[in-house]
């Protein structure tokens, strides 16, 4: 039996994809809206974290 004859048995298969598109769909939206919105300036104190050598 193929793989796809299991899934067509599960009730409400479709509800969890749809589910999870809409999920990762929003998450990308929102970080894409994040990022267009924040300051150059805080994203350019972020990047020098690491080779910041305040022992």
């Amino acid at each position: 039996m193929k793989f796809i004859n299991y899934i067509e048995k599960i009730s409400g298969i479709d509800i969890i994809g749809l589910s999870s598109l809409l999920v990762f769909f929003l998450f990308f939206t929102i970080m894409f809206i994040w990022v267009y919105k924040t300051k150059k300036e805080n994203f350019n104190e972020v990047s020098r974290l690491p080779l910041d050598n305040q022992d």
